[in-house]
């Protein structure tokens, strides 16, 4: 969806996809067979600096955009990600990252919570569901890929990029635990 969404804008963009989920990969390929040039899927894990090899020959980017894949890192694997990133861009590349992020206070983070429950429950009744708003909470609170989640608050996240040699670092967006954030190669920064 991510992709479709740049190719709305940059309808010639020539794309390099990557994903640590086969299916998601072949998912992708069929939304996007259309797609001229084709895309190029890519397997690889985050979570190894080895992806990086994967993708080199395609390097420097002019963009780099993630969405929702970075969350699950450890935060020393996530700043060393996002320095990878650095030296993939080309100068004055940029680097997006749509991710979730942790809330600063309990109280924000408990309110984000009520408001997917409420979410997830107007869904599941629309959809003729007769699942109770608590059964709902209950589902969502011992959801199994939440132990996966490494949260860190996305102001500590662009401090990280700053200090890697990011510029123009900002967040661009944020509601709750969402978040847009990145910054820009610096023109003159050479890779590596």
């Amino acid at each position: 969806m991510l992709a479709w969404a740049l190719w709305q804008l940059f309808p010639v963009a020539d794309g390099t996809l990557v994903d640590v989920s086969q299916p998601m990969l072949d998912a992708a390929r069929a939304e996007h067979a259309e797609h001229a040039p084709p895309p190029r899927f890519v397997l690889a894990d985050l979570a190894s600096p080895a992806w990086c090899a994967t993708v080199a020959d395609r390097a420097p980017f002019d963009a780099i955009v993630s969405g929702y894949a970075i969350h699950h890192l450890p935060h020393a694997r996530k700043r060393q990600l996002y320095a990878e990133v650095l030296d993939l861009l080309e100068p004055g590349g940029i680097f997006v990252n749509v991710e979730h992020v942790q809330s600063r206070a309990g109280w924000i983070e408990a309110a984000a919570d009520e408001l997917m429950i409420d979410s997830l429950h107007a869904f599941h009744a629309a959809g003729g569901g007769d699942k109770t708003r608590d059964q709902v909470r209950d589902e969502f609170v011992h959801r199994p890929d939440k132990a996966a989640n490494i949260l860190a608050p996305v102001e500590e996240q662009c401090d990280w990029l700053r200090a890697i040699g990011f510029a123009d670092v900002d967040c661009f967006f944020k509601l709750f635990e969402l978040a847009v954030f990145g910054g820009r190669r610096p023109a003159g920064r050479r890779a590596g």
